[in-house]
C-alpha cells in the first residue's frame, strides 16, 4: 500500500526529541515551546505566535478570543472542515456559508458580501488544498464593513499570497500541525497575531485562564490546549526544512501534473493563479460526471490496487449534526457539492518517492481512463 501520506522526520527532530527527554522537560513547559513560537512568528511575519494543542484548539481560541457570541454571524467556506464551526456553534453564533471556487477549491469571494447583514461579526478565509484564498478583496470587504478576518492557514504553511506569508492577513490567523501538514508535531496548532491584546487572551484561553496573582482562581474559561515541548522540539526541527518540503511538495505536484495531464475527465489542481504557485499540499482530483465513477468509486478501485487515497471534505450544509441543529435549512451550494460527490486526493506526503508518484499515476490512468 502506498499511503496517502507519510511525514518526513529525517533532519534534528530525533536530536531535539533527545535533549527533552534528557533534560526532563517533557510538558508543556520547556524551553522549545518560546523557541518555536519565536522562530514561527518570525517566519510567517506576525508580532506574536501561542502554541497550542492542535489545529481546532487554535480556532478555538481564536473565535473566542475575538469574542463571537450570541446573534453574531461568521462567513465561512461551504467547503471546508467541520472544525471551522466547532466554536462558532457552541458560542452560540450562526455560520454563514459561501460556495467554492471551482477552480481554486478555495471560497468564492465575490459571493462574501451578499452574505453580509448587521449581524456579521467575521469572516473566516480557509486555504485549501495549497492554494490560497484571494485575500485582497476579502480584506477590502472586511474593512469596509468593520468586520474581524481569522485566517485558518491550517493547509497553506510556506504559501504565499501576492509575496506575503499566508498566515499574515488575519486579525487572528490558526495553524494545524497534524502529520499531514507540510510542518508537523504530531498533533499541535499555533494561533499567530500582531494584536497585543488577542495574544494575551490566547495565551489565557490555552491554560484555563490562569491568573498570575490568584492561579487557582478564575474569572474566565478557558481549556487545556497547550502544546508539550516535546511537540515544539518536533515543531523546530521541521520548521528549519521548510522551505526544503515546500520545493518537494512543488516537485510532486509538477510531477504528478505532468503524467496526468490530459486524462480525459479529471480535473487536476491549478499549478498557480494571479497571485499565488500552489504548494500541493495535497494533490486532489475531481472526476466529471461524465465518467460514470463517483469519488467513492474510484477511491475503492484504487485501494484495490494498493493506492492511499482520502476524500474531499463533505459540505458544512450537509453535515447531519449541524442539520439536525436547525442550519443550513434549504440551502444549496453547488460547486461545493460537487467537489464532494467527486473530489478526492492521491497520495503526496513528503516521503513519497517518484517511483510511488509514477506507479500512482500509472494505476489512476488505468482506473480513470
Amino acid at each position: 500500500m502506498i499511503p496517502v501520506n507519510e511525514p518526513l522526520l529525517n533532519g534534528n527532530e530525533k536530536n531535539y526529541l533527545l535533549e527533552c527527554i534528557e533534560t526532563g522537560w517533557i510538558s508543556s513547559e520547556g524551553p522549545f515551546i518560546k523557541r518555536f513560537e519565536t522562530e514561527f512568528a518570525q517566519r510567517f511575519g506576525r508580532k506574536h505566535a501561542v502554541a497550542v494543542a492542535n489545529g481546532t484548539a487554535a480556532l478555538d481560541i481564536a473565535i473566542e478570543a475575538l469574542d463571537i457570541g450570541p446573534g453574531d454571524e461568521v462567513i465561512v467556506p461551504a467547503f471546508t472542515i467541520i472544525s471551522c464551526l466547532h466554536q462558532i456553534v457552541r458560542a452560540g453564533a450562526t455560520p454563514v456559508l459561501v460556495d467554492s471556487c471551482p477552480l481554486t477549491w478555495n471560497m468564492d469571494v465575490n459571493q462574501i458580501e451578499s452574505k453580509i447583514t448587521p449581524k456579521t461579526k467575521a469572516i473566516m478565509a480557509v486555504h485549501i488544498y495549497g492554494l490560497p484564498v484571494d485575500m485582497q478583496p476579502l480584506l477590502e470587504l472586511a474593512q469596509k464593513h468593520g468586520l474581524k478576518v481569522i485566517e485558518d492557514a491550517a493547509e497553506a504553511h510556506g504559501q504565499t499570497y501576492n509575496g506575503k506569508p499566508c498566515g499574515s492577513f488575519g486579525d487572528i490567523s490558526t495553524f494545524s500541525f497534524y502529520p499531514n501538514k507540510h510542518i508537523t508535531t504530531g498533533e499541535g496548532g499555533m494561533v499567530v497575531t500582531d494584536d497585543d491584546e488577542l495574544a494575551e487572551q490566547a495565551r489565557g484561553l490555552r491554560n484555563l485562564c490562569f491568573q498570575p496573582a490568584k492561579r487557582f482562581v478564575h474569572e474566565r474559561l478557558g481549556w487545556n490546549y497547550r502544546m508539550t515541548n516535546m511537540q515544539a522540539a518536533l515543531g523546530v526541527a521541521q520548521l528549519e526544512r521548510l522551505d526544503e518540503f515546500i520545493q518537494r511538495k512543488r516537485e510532486i505536484g509538477g510531477l504528478y501534473s505532468e503524467l496526468l495531464n490530459n486524462l480525459p475527465g479529471v480535473q487536476l489542481p491549478l499549478m498557480q493563479t494571479e497571485y499565488a504557485q500552489n504548494i500541493f499540499w495535497v494533490f486532489g482530483l475531481v472526476l466529471d460526471e461524465s465518467l460514470g465513477l463517483t469519488a467513492e468509486q474510484a477511491m475503492q478501485r484504487l485501494a484495490g490496487q494498493g493506492i492511499g487515497t482520502r476524500p474531499f471534505f463533505c459540505p458544512m450544509h450537509l453535515q447531519p449534526i449541524l442539520r439536525n441543529m436547525g442550519f443550513f435549512n434549504n440551502e444549496t451550494y453547488p460547486v461545493a457539492e460537487n467537489l464532494y460527490r467527486f473530489g478526492f486526493y492521491i497520495p503526496s506526503g513528503l516521503a513519497l518517492t517518484n517511483a510511488q508518484i509514477e506507479e500512482v499515476a500509472h494505476v489512476c490512468r488505468e482506473i480513470l481512463q
